[in-house]
């Protein structure tokens, strides 16, 4: 290679692609900082407003009566964690099997397409339509009635379309071989699913779960239509799961449209928790991609 040939290969900044490259990467970077303003914006507020309210009470106490301070939101904790845990025992098996299914069993045929286009569908329906559908399956028909099962239905209608689609490609990404050199040893094909592809898969797996509990987490409509609220301690025993329960979400709600500033305190700081839960499932997401079996 000559000289002038290694000459003619420098980047000349003031010809057209130069200046056309420059723009869009200037372009670039200001869309990615439009897009994360918004987030650090949200989360000081939330922070700033709802620090405060954070205490041994809060975490310890039921919520005060309107007007009063003091108090906590210590139901609505344990109630977000019951309904958010009966969604993902629902919603987790039936997600990963039917998942399982699309991916080593379907053989892509009709039914595989057709439940792949479901989900798809599913996945954009807004929140409110599941908390109908939740309603009308199980309230109005007066089968549970407002409750947290009723919840939980309601949110792992909300979670399938996410475990789904995670589960499906985490399985597809499991390299065929692997798959041959199972059935190879003698291993029919159930055992090659189960003992072999399933345990490759798991990060990808988890990975689903965990953003399908992160969306359940924080939404509010749904549980509005199905599990109602109260403002006294839940009851974890079986008779207690066909009960009204309250949430953080609601409580979210029903508070920041209160007048009262005690109560909107409540509301701030409810927000600052359920934006720690979302991050925290985030963040134990992320941490699952990292382990890669194959």
């Amino acid at each position: 290679m000559t000289v002038s040939t290694i000459g003619s290969l420098k980047r000349n900044p003031s010809s057209k692609r130069a200046i056309v490259g420059s723009i869009m990467t200037g372009i670039s970077a200001l869309c990615l900082i439009c897009t994360v303003i918004p987030l650090f914006a949200v989360l000081y507020f939330v922070i700033i407003q709802g620090f405060s309210r954070l205490n041994t009470n809060l975490f310890t106490q039921l919520p005060p009566p309107p007007g009063l301070s003091e108090g906590g939101i210590a139901n609505a904790l344990i109630g977000t964690l019951v309904v958010v845990g009966l969604a993902t025992i629902i919603a987790v098996p039936i997600g990963v099997l039917a998942a399982v299914y699309l991916s080593e069993f379907s053989g892509n045929n009709k039914l595989a397409l057709g439940i792949r286009f479901a989900t798809n569908v599913l996945s954009g329906v807004p929140s409110i339509i599941a908390g109908v559908f939740a309603f009308g399956l199980l309230v109005s028909t007066r089968i549970v009635g407002f409750s947290s099962v009723a919840g939980g239905v309601a949110l792992a209608v909300l979670m399938l379309p996410t475990i789904i689609r995670t589960t499906d490609e985490a399985l597809k990404i499991v390299p065929q071989e692997v798959r041959w050199a199972a059935l190879g040893v003698g291993a029919y094909n159930y055992q090659a699913v189960i003992k072999i592809v399933l345990p490759a898969a798991l990060p990808g797996i988890v990975t689903g779960v965990t953003l399908g509990i992160a969306r359940a987490a924080g939404e509010t409509a749904p549980l509005i239509f199905t599990a109602l609220f109260s403002n006294f301690w839940p009851n974890v025993s079986f008779q207690g799961l066909l009960e009204p329960i309250a949430t953080l979400s609601v409580l979210v709600y029903n508070f920041a449209i209160l007048p009262f500033k005690p109560q909107q305190e409540l509301a701030w700081a409810g927000s600052l928790i359920l934006v720690f839960l979302v991050l925290a499932t985030s963040v134990i997401a992320r941490f699952a991609t990292r382990k890669q079996v194959y």
